[in-house]
């Protein structure tokens, strides 16, 4: 026992020497002031009464009882607080400005918002868990998280945060603190609640560190009981006390004292930390020095409520040193005690109004000094900002952490070897975790909720097997380790028949401590912990399998035995990543005027849809549809819509196939036609120069009326096409209407036998690219469009972007375009617009592409990486900077090799002004566009059906609506 007592002395020896606390930030003399003039109106009993704070409630369950039981409490007994729990921020504040009128001095309102308001209300930004947090090497946003959801709190009213928890997880089995943790190493634990007080204080709202003196390793809820702490006082003050004293050094303006029972400090039988003198007031206010507010852990929690009777608890966490009474259950008879404590000299009056006074200068500090009621209108608006949403991204992508990556596999590269499925284990849904995967490559989604059956386990298992990679997410687990996370039976079973089968990447949206209790993971060829099932974490993981963002977590506690702290590979972003143009230094109020833009070409029918994407710097930052996809239709255009490119078909097709045929050595610019194209020999055309074709100066005719030679009148001629498909008739122009197969020789030996100026000037021309189209497949051996499939779309993982889209969609998906009442007589959907592209089978070298935005904007991205997307290179940068470059501007044309580029002379260009010189694309007649900038790194996709109304009437054109779009994106970078 000497022994005991002589440890205990000497620790609170080194500990009033390692004590360096510095003053709270509301110890200053003006909030003194102020709380002098208030103490002076306040009776005995008021003073007693500013040191409650109760619990208030919002929701439609507790709100009428507990609004009777808080507002009695305000004007009879005149409490100090309020903590609000369960309910809503317009509801919240509703209720805050009615109790802050009913109080003679303004009210603390206090909150646990440890990942934010969220952790108590709805309809506001919900931050991640400390622990996933912890996974971050960043402590810089950690702050900002703290300032961020300070000025939410300032916003609805909120001067406390119960919030950093500073407790140091190193119990796996902790039921209580767990993921509230910023992990198991100290260090880590500190220097993350350091910045999350900080950026909290930074805003004047209090931070709390909590749970002193260390709730981080037990195995016992004290919201159920009395957890034990046993260990000797030498581990404690190196380990558990750690990170409170570094916080009170720093400023910490309060601290919450838990219910633990820790015999190392106070052996008293069944005394829990919070109504210990020994731990309170000789420990934590004498040694340590704190001044900031002590508050109580909730005196309703079973780690002291079975010990003590209302009132009665409450005098004894006042007695033990406490300044704040937490969640009273009894505040009259709370305060009848403490009145008898007075007389019976166990507390004096000036201990309280000490307390009291200090309790004012808290208040005042945080601008209770200065009240002003909380402004309804735009409450919620204001609560999500676009600080929030791009903050919330951030902790996303720098806490996600790949824990193993064997053989390197993720990012994902070469996509066109892979079959991809992808099951979610928790949702019987698909969630925004598969959604995402669809914007890099075909997978298709599985689901298996914790109730499936064995059945749906075989169903599964087998339709698995068309795959050769299974992407497996596991979330909606519960926190509590005791029970298995709340994983059943039936969904480990099929964590078991999927791992022990096929490859896998395993997926976590869960506490990592599941590692510990799946041991079938360590099979899997990469594991990745996410922690959470939150949006952004789910988008980010699927982008992070793809390569749309780097991994950057480390494991914040030892996992398993087999995954320790720390644990944690890095990659590199190789594709597209999804996010928020704040993240590229854009605000996205100013992209708002692509919507104003987009919604006035509807209006004035100048397109029945349309879809606008954005990426700058790699990044997509804004892809939305408008509209419907035909008129008099009611179906909504979605951003996966399929649509017909027409002329951009030249840049996304034609000219690539050609580049990399360039690229190979196996192409030639500056050769005449016949060397490529042996027919030529004896036409008009055998002294035409490839580079002239691709620059539309060759002197070539714009197109030929292919339509007319096979028509009488308004009728079709007979033996040309054929209403079902045979081998004499095997091209598709349309639904039931096939062309004889040998009409495609017919027409090039048209175009070979055509004029051709005299004197070659610009003329844009569709007949070269039919003629580059052929070379490309004459020259590759291989079909223009398997060439460029195989060569470029399938291993990008591009889905939509190629011909023929009803070979491989449903055409509820394909956005429908003119209803031809002259030649094929139908309107047509999924079937090239283009009549001559249409009669070459649909697929030629000017016309015939389909694509949505997201797929197009890929390819141009690729472009833009100089011939790199994905890990791979498709092109050489030489040669994309010659095509896309002005190679005859000192002649007046403005083209490059197939591309597009802004007008020399500032009249009639493609581009709008801001454009920069070295930017390039291309229009499509049916309303589609895309244009690149490399001085800007951007990429902009606008696809539209514009001829769904008729192409006789270019609203689309007349409007400059494309342009007008591009320029506001680019107003929007200054």
């Amino acid at each position: 026992m000497k022994r005991c007592l002589l440890l205990f002395l000497l620790f609170i020896l080194r500990l009033a020497h390692l004590s360096a606390q510095s003053n709270p930030p509301f110890n200053q003399p003006q909030y003194a002031r102020w709380a002098d003039s208030v103490m002076k109106k306040l009776t005995p009993d008021e003073r007693i009464a500013q040191l409650f704070m109760v619990a208030a409630y919002s929701d439609t369950l507790h709100h009428e009882k507990n609004n009777e039981q808080v507002t009695k409490l305000i004007t009879e007994q005149k409490i100090g607080g309020l903590i609000f729990f369960k309910g809503g921020p317009v509801r919240q504040a509703v209720l805050t400005n009615t109790y802050q009128g009913l109080s003679k001095v303004p009210l603390l309102i206090g909150m646990d918002a440890e990942w934010g308001l969220a952790m108590r209300l709805d309809s506001v930004p919900k931050f991640p868990f400390q622990m996933t947090l912890g996974a971050m090497s960043n402590d810089s946003l950690v702050y900002q998280m703290g300032a961020e959801i300070a000025r939410e709190c300032k916003r609805l009213g909120v001067q406390e945060d119960f919030a950093p928890v500073i407790d140091i997880n190193d119990n796996p089995e902790n039921p209580v603190i767990g993921m509230r943790s910023f992990g198991e190493n100290k260090m880590k634990v500190t220097d993350m609640g350091v910045a999350y007080m900080q950026g909290l204080q930074s805003e004047h709202v209090l931070a709390c560190g909590k749970h002193f003196p260390g709730h981080g390793d037990t195995k016992t809820d004290s919201h159920l009981s009395l957890p034990v702490v046993d260990y000797p006082v030498s581990r404690l003050d190196t380990l558990e006390l750690y990170p409170f004293m570094q916080l009170f050094s720093k400023g910490l303006s309060s601290t919450m004292v838990a219910h633990l029972y820790i015999p190392a400090f106070d052996s008293t039988k069944n005394r829990a930390s919070t109504l210990s003198p020994k731990i309170v007031d000789t420990i934590l206010r004498q040694k340590l020095g704190f001044n900031g507010l002590i508050y109580t852990d909730a005196l309703n929690m079973q780690g002291v409520a079975k010990y003590y009777a209302p009132g009665i608890v409450d005098v004894n966490a006042l007695l033990a040193g406490n300044d704040v009474l937490l969640f009273s259950e009894d505040v009259p008879k709370a305060i009848e005690e403490i009145k008898k404590a007075i007389k019976k000299k166990e507390i004096t009056q000036e201990e309280i109004d000490a307390r009291c006074h200090k309790i004012l200068m808290a208040k005042a500090w945080a601008g209770l000094n200065h009240f002003k009621p909380i402004a309804i209108a735009n409450l919620v608006k204001d609560l999500n900002s676009h600080e929030a949403d791009l903050l919330s991204r951030k902790l996303a992508q720098n806490s996600i952490t790949l824990v193993a990556n064997n053989n390197k596999i993720l990012p994902l590269m070469r996509l066109d070897t892979l079959r991809i499925a992808s099951l979610v284990i928790g949702d019987s849904l698909p969630d925004g975790f598969q959604m995402r995967m669809n914007d890099y490559a075909n997978v298709t989604h599985f689901n298996f909720p914790f109730s499936g059956s064995d059945s749906t386990i075989g169903v599964i298992y087998q339709k698995l097997k068309n795959y050769n990679l299974v992407i497996i997410g596991v979330n909606h687990t519960k926190l509590r380790p005791q029970d298995t996370f709340s994983i059943s039976r039936q969904a480990i079973k099929m964590l078991d028949t999927v791992s022990k089968h096929y490859n896998v990447i395993f997926d976590f949206f869960s506490d990592p401590y599941i590692l510990a209790y799946l041991p079938q993971v360590h099979k899997a060829k990469a594991i990745i912990m996410s922690y959470q099932d939150l949006p952004y974490t789910q988008d980010y993981s699927a982008q992070l399998i793809f390569g749309g963002i780097g991994a950057k977590g480390k494991l914040p506690v030892t996992a398993s035995n087999y995954y320790l702290r720390n644990f944690g590979e890095t990659t590199k972003p190789i594709r597209f990543e999804y996010t928020a143009p704040e993240e590229v230094g854009i605000d996205a109020s100013k992209l708002k005027g692509i919507d104003s833009i987009a919604n006035y070409g509807l209006q004035q029918k100048a397109y029945p849809g349309c879809v606008v994407l954005v990426a700058k710097d790699g990044k997509v930052i804004y892809e939305k549809a408008f509209g419907y996809q035909n008129y008099n239709d009611t179906n909504h255009v979605k951003t996966t819509d399929i649509y017909d490119l027409a002329s951009v078909t030249k840049i996304a097709a034609t000219t690539p196939a050609f580049m990399k045929l360039y690229y190979m050595n196996k192409m030639l610019l500056g050769i005449t036609l016949p060397v490529l194209m042996p027919d030529a020999k004896k036409s008009n055309k055998k002294k035409m120069v490839i580079e002239d074709i691709l620059a539309h100066q060759a002197g070539l005719q714009a197109s030929l009326q292919f339509v007319k030679g096979t028509m009488s009148g308004k009728m079709l001629r007979n033996g040309i096409y054929n209403t079902d498909s045979t081998a004499q008739f095997p091209y598709t122009v349309a639904a039931h209407m096939f062309i004889r197969k040998d009409y495609k020789d017919t027409m090039m030996k048209m175009i070979m036998m055509s004029d051709v100026d005299k004197k070659p000037a610009y003329k844009y021309s569709d007949l070269g690219f039919i003629i580059i189209g052929n070379i490309v497949s004459g020259i590759s051996g291989t079909p223009l469009d398997k060439y460029v499939a195989d060569n470029f779309y399938k291993p990008m993982g591009l889905q939509t972007i190629g011909y023929h889209p009803l070979y491989r969609f449903p055409i509820s998906r394909i956005m429908p375009t003119e209803n031809d009442t002259v030649f094929r007589k139908q309107v047509l959907r999924g079937y090239v617009h283009d009549p001559t592209a249409a009669m070459l089978g649909g697929v030629a070298g000017h016309a015939g592409l389909f694509s949505d935005a997201n797929d197009l904007a890929v390819l141009m991205q690729m472009y833009l990486n100089y011939g790199t997307y994905g890990g791979k290179r498709y092109l050489d940068s030489a040669t994309v900077k010659l095509f896309t470059s002005c190679v005859y501007c000192s002649t007046g044309n403005r083209r490059g090799l197939g591309f597009d580029k802004p007008s020399i002379d500032g009249k009639d260009s493609p581009a709008c002004d801001s454009a920069s010189p070295d930017s390039y694309g291309h229009y499509g007649f049916t309303g589609t566009y895309t244009w690149v900038d490399p001085k800007y790194h951007l990429v902009y996709v606008f696809l539209s059906n514009r001829v769904a109304g008729g192409s006789d009437d270019n609203k689309l054109a007349k409007l400059n609506i494309r342009t007008n779009i591009m320029q506001v994106v680019y107003s929007s970078l200054k």
